[in-house]
């Protein structure tokens, strides 16, 4: 059954994904074609003239498929050892004459980081931003008939002008790193390249079981010379196929620019989109007729849903109190950087579905449209923001500004997302930067008024200047890790609930690295983040008392796990490892889950959970020792060679058991977890060696601890 509604949603997500493209039903409308194949790629730079010079230019390309990186080795492996620069993509393709009289569009979805686009010579269209989709309209430079050479220059060296600024807190990947897509339509369109957008925006008023108030604007363009008159058909499917409203209006479409149309509808007793509960989609098919013939289509979801974020309360979805189970997530995968297929996007959301996450903060960029699609299909909650973090110039202003507006436009249908994040952890200097997110949360009301807007702030005070300008205030804590100790979670929350009872407050990264290489049981309440020694154990219990703070605190509206994975970092080298983030529940290679991993899907999944903690921490340091459990389905039975263990207390929250003074026997040691449940019979088994011996000649205590810097 499980593997079935798995085939199901996947099935679902590539069919709401080709309605996100704007394929539609007939293929006269539009034509949409996979653009990847056919790529040569080479390192520059070349000279000013290189383009001229043949013998350089066709020297020494390598064959490549898009999606394709140029770091996905070199950012992954050694601190500080990677190119960033210019490197070249070409292909050479044939339009047929059959598409004179056609617009032609080439559609990225993403490029590292800048882009200088050219077809048989001739720039067609530049581009600013690794995250962004952009679209180059390339017909009159198109030789129908003939091969034709499109080369696209990508750079992602680190510039001031450009967000994000450096590769310091995460490596901006250069390359044709997601598809490409060659796309077609007649003169007369819903617009194609209005910020790379689907042309089509919904909206959504007084949403409720009674009834819900829909409108839809379509953006339209002409690119002929004389008006021409056409038909607008917006209707409202059921995810059965079944139709619910049409509106249509006639008019001459004008070639004077782009023009919106807008079609209103009030639906009764509407299916809600009740987040991972019920993730009922309608669809919204625009169509574009002439003479009474389609000539354009575009299919976008519709989830109808109302959030709202409650200071002091809680996040409410259609006016039920939702849990905010948050987890963060990076994009890229050992070995393959970002230039991933939707094969590992899946994967990664299956991670995040099984641990139980409502809501996941897609940080600290914008990612693939569609794994946005997979989320309204799945029921997640979303954050969505732009790369503007960690250190700020005063150069980026219009870069900043731009890629909000592209995030807002690109995303705008998503019903999944429900906040627009404007920077992580940028300070410096206090007024300008203040200045860039109030303008740019102007920007998001402007664009799109019916969502909220947040930032973040890593130091934790509401007074510092840069906050308050968002609806929302995110802050980053790592207490125990940066800062103070694990249990300083607590008094901090409360100072919040009482000196900022109507502050929206969301705790938008914690937790520690855990290298599953180091391992101990001599645990303090503080670790020095810049030694080398990164026990698994010291996250696990970092998460451990801290989830149980963050649960029954309300007041922190919604709390984000930082990360679902490791990551690359390539400017680092922490822990033992070169150029990674180890704070991931599961590791980069995505092969381990840590036993946080399990933490948070025994506390947070309906799925059945029994676990035994310390399975890596194999060679005990303690011959007296305590034994964890993480079962959801009840009280388990311990047993430890073959002996039932006694004075079993709870932990931290409901799931949480714990066996003190547990007494290892010299050598091997079997640890068995027994639960009933429904009448079923689940397990759990690892195994500890003790050899006091070895213990008594290894390190002392407080070498352990001078090693470790607590």
């Amino acid at each position: 059954m499980k593997t079935q509604i798995i085939k199901k949603t996947i099935l679902l997500s590539v069919v709401w994904l080709i309605c996100l493209l704007g394929f539609a039903p007939k293929a006269e409308a539009r034509d949409v074609t996979s653009f990847n194949d056919g790529w040569e790629f080479k390192k520059g730079p070349f000279a000013a003239d290189a383009m001229q010079v043949a013998a350089k230019w066709n020297a020494d390309w390598e064959k490549v498929t898009v999606p394709h990186t140029w770091n996905a080795d070199d950012m992954q492996k050694k601190t500080n050892s990677f190119y960033a620069g210019v490197a070249y993509y070409r292909k050479q393709h044939v339009f047929p004459k059959s598409l004179e009289g056609k617009r032609i569009f080439l559609r990225f979805e993403g490029v590292g980081s800048c882009a200088e686009v050219y077809v048989n010579g001739y720039l067609v269209g530049t581009h600013k931003g690794a995250y962004s989709a952009f679209v180059c309209e390339i017909g009159s430079q198109v030789k129908y008939g003939e091969e034709n050479e499109i080369v696209v220059k990508a750079d992602n060296t680190a510039r001031p002008d450009v967000i994000p600024v450096n590769h310091g807190l995460f490596g901006v990947y250069g390359g044709i790193y997601r598809p490409v897509w060659l796309v077609v339509t007649e003169p007369c369109n819903i617009v194609v390249n209005d910020c790379a957008s689907p042309g089509v925006y919904i909206t959504q008023k007084n949403v409720s079981k009674k009834s819900a108030e829909v409108s839809v604007k379509v953006k339209l363009d002409n690119a002929t010379l004389a008006p021409v008159p056409l038909e607008l058909e917006n209707a409202i499917y059921t995810r059965e196929g079944k139709l619910v409203k049409t509106h249509r209006q006639s008019f001459d479409l004008t070639p004077q620019g782009v023009q919106s149309y807008v079609s209103h509808f009030k639906i009764s007793n509407p299916h809600l989109w009740q987040g991972r509960e019920d993730p009922y989609l309608y669809k919204v098919v625009s169509r574009l007729k002439q003479d009474g013939q389609v000539i354009d289509e575009v299919v976008q979801p519709l989830g109808l849903r109302k959030y709202e974020a409650i200071a002091g309360k809680g996040f409410f979805l259609n006016g039920k109190k939702y849990p905010m189970y948050g987890v963060t997530r990076h994009q890229d995968w050992w070995g393959l950087g970002s230039a991933l297929t939707n094969k590992e996007h899946d994967f990664d959301l299956a991670q995040i579905m099984e641990v139980g996450a409502t809501t996941v903060r897609f940080a600290h960029y914008q990612q693939s449209d569609y794994i946005y699609s997979r989320c309204d299909t799945l029921g997640l909650v979303i954050w969505a923001e732009i790369p503007f973090v960690n250190r700020v110039t005063g150069q980026e202003w219009d870069n900043v500004h731009q890629q909000m507006r592209e995030l807002i436009r690109q995303s705008f249908n998503h019903p999944s997302i429900y906040v627009w994040g404007i920077h992580n952890e940028v300070y410096h200097p206090h007024g300008y930067t203040a200045a860039l997110t109030q303008s740019v949360h102007d920007l998001c009301k402007l664009e799109d008024p019916d969502r909220y807007t947040v930032a973040v702030n890593g130091y934790g005070h509401v007074e510092h200047p840069v906050n308050e300008n968002t609806d929302i205030q995110g802050m980053n804590r790592y207490f125990g890790w940066y800062e103070k100790k694990i249990q300083d979670i607590k008094p901090w929350v409360e100072k919040m609930e009482k000196e900022y009872p109507w502050q929206r407050l969301m705790l938008t990264e914690y937790g520690a690295d855990a290298n599953i290489e180091h391992q101990t049981e001599i645990l303090g309440d503080a670790l020095n983040w810049g030694s080398d020694f990164y026990p698994e154990t010291f996250q696990t219990k970092t998460h451990e008392y801290q989830w149980s703070i963050i649960a029954r605190h309300p007041y922190i509206l919604a709390s984000y796990l930082w990360n679902m994975f490791d990551f690359a970092v390539p400017l680092w080298k922490r822990g033992g490892v070169d150029a990674r983030n180890m704070k991931g529940l599961i590791t980069f290679d995505r092969k381990t889950r840590k036993d946080s991993f399990y933490w948070y899907k025994a506390n947070w999944s309906k799925e059945p959970v029994l676990y035994l903690t310390q399975r890596r921490n194999t060679e005990r340091e303690r011959k007296e020792t305590s034994v964890t459990v993480y079962s959801n389905l009840g009280t388990p039975r311990v047993y430890l060679n073959g002996q039932e263990l006694e004075g079993i207390r709870k932990g931290y929250t409901d799931v949480h058991y714990v066996f003190d003074k547990v007494t290892l026997a010299e050598g091997r040691n079997v640890l068995k977890a027994i639960i009933t449940f429904d009448g079923k019979e689940y397990t759990d088994e690892i195994v500890w060696n003790y050899n006091g011996d070895r213990v008594r000649q290894a390190d002392s205590y407080e070498h352990k601890k001078e090693h470790a810097g607590w």
